[in-house]
C-alpha cells in the first residue's frame, strides 16, 4: 500500500479476485489493437452498469495485477486507452513512456528530498 492512499491500493480483495478479475480479464483479452481501447472511466461505467461493485482506483488496480502477473501479455495504456499492442514498435514504445515517467517521478522524489532540509 501508498502512504495515504491506503484504500486504492490495498491488496485485490477476495470479491476483486475472484469476481472483477475474470470478467476484467475475459474483457481485455480482445481488445487487440489501439482501435479497441478502452478507458478505465469506460470499464468502470460497463462494470457498475451489469451491477458489480467497483470504482476507477480499483479498476487501474486491477489493471496493474492484470499485467504484473501477465495474465493479458501486452497489455498497455495510452491516451487512447488499455489495450494488447500487436506490433513490437509500439510495445516498445510504450516501455520508453514507462521509462520516461520513471525518471520524472524519481527527479521529483530527488527534488524533495534536497527540499527537506529547508526549514520553514
Amino acid at each position: 500500500m501508498l502512504n495515504g492512499f491506503d484504500k486504492e491500493t490495498a491488496p485485490l480483495t477476495d470479491y476483486e479476485e475472484r469476481t472483477l478479475l475474470p470478467v476484467m480479464v475475459r474483457s481485455l483479452a480482445v481488445k487487440r489493437g489501439r482501435t479497441s481501447a478502452v478507458t478505465s472511466t469506460y470499464i468502470c461505467d460497463r462494470l457498475k452498469a451489469k451491477g458489480y461493485d467497483i470504482n476507477g482506483a480499483r479498476v487501474r488496480k486491477l489493471i496493474n495485477h492484470i499485467r504484473m502477473k501477465g495474465l493479458v501479455p501486452r497489455l498497455i495504456a495510452t491516451s487512447d486507452g488499455y489495450y494488447i499492442a500487436t506490433d513490437n514498435r509500439e510495445l516498445a514504445d510504450y516501455i520508453d513512456s514507462l521509462r520516461g515517467r520513471e525518471a520524472a517521478i524519481r527527479a521529483v522524489r530527488e527534488a524533495m528530498e534536497r527540499q527537506s532540509t529547508t526549514l520553514l
